[in-house]
């Protein structure tokens, strides 16, 4: 291939990215571009494009109708909580089913594959039931422990467990008289870490983002988290779009946080998965 031919693929292929790139940004921008504006902006047009002036007197205005802080609080022992048992409870269950050997191992795999395929709204009142009869309504456990394990994070672990790790390690590791779980903590954690990383980021996003089911068991203000506590501002008659667009863009500052703090190990799953045979 001619050198400027290659020069001309490589323009085109920055290119491509870099229009890629602003676009998935841009909601971002406008997010923030819109959480400093007065209300009257909302419906101007051309759209407005540049920072304004109202961006504390907005989240001035949502501390005033929430109690923000105590809302982020409880969605951060919310979300940090279901991770942590994700990656645990999931990464147990995905090494069990990828290297393990039991009776039964085929069909419980397939079960846990087909509880994939239900609606999780038709759980809503079978786990409402649960949680009164237990006592749990509007407390954060009645949120925490039925997200402590799922399905797709079984299926991921065990897939990427299953390809990564040889079987003839964890042969050996027997050989030498290591427990399963030793296997596990030793062998498989350490070796897996882009796969946690990438799971961790999936579950922890999905708890913060989840609203229905908090929605369902926390009725109290001081028990909701924050998805929760930003539809409360929502008037019936008067909105103050400002005020709104500010508390949704500060409770999406965790979210980006977390991404670039474990943004390499996510990429490195993906193509490590990506060159696999």
């Amino acid at each position: 291939m001619k050198a400027a031919t290659r020069i001309g693929l490589k323009t085109g292929l920055y290119l491509v990215l870099s229009v890629g790139a602003v676009l998935s940004l841009f909601p971002f921008y406008w997010m923030f571009i819109m959480s400093t504006q007065p209300n009257h902006v909302f419906n101007q047009v051309p759209p407005a494009l540049l920072p304004g002036k109202e961006l504390i007197s907005n989240f001035m205005n949502v501390l005033v109708n929430i109690d923000f802080f105590q809302a982020m609080l409880n969605s951060l022992i919310v979300s940090l909580s279901i991770t942590v048992g994700v990656l645990f409870f999931c990464s147990l269950a995905g090494f069990a089913f990828a290297k393990l050997h039991f009776p039964g191992k085929r069909f419980l795999f397939f079960f846990i594959l087909m509880t994939m395929m239900i609606p999780p709204q038709l759980g809503l009142i079978p786990q409402y039931y649960i949680m009164t009869q237990l006592g749990w309504i509007n407390e954060l456990k009645a949120v925490i422990v039925p997200g402590l394990i799922h399905a797709f994070g079984i299926f991921w672990m065990r897939q990427y467990i299953k390809e990564t790790i040889p079987d003839e390690m964890i042969e050996a590791a027997k050989i030498d008289g290591c427990s399963n779980f030793r296997i596990y903590w030793n062998i498989v954690v350490p070796s897996t870490l882009p796969a946690f990383a990438t799971l961790g980021i999936i579950a922890f996003m999905g708890a913060w983002n989840d609203f229905l089911w908090p929605l369902t068991v926390l009725k109290d203000p001081s028990a909701q988290t924050i998805q929760v506590a930003i539809r409360t501002l929502y008037d019936a008659y008067v909105k103050d779009y400002g005020m709104i667009v500010s508390g949704t863009f500060w409770a999406t500052v965790p979210l980006i946080v977390v991404f670039l703090a474990f943004n390499k190990l996510f990429i490195s799953s993906l193509t490590e998965g990506s060159v696999k045979s």
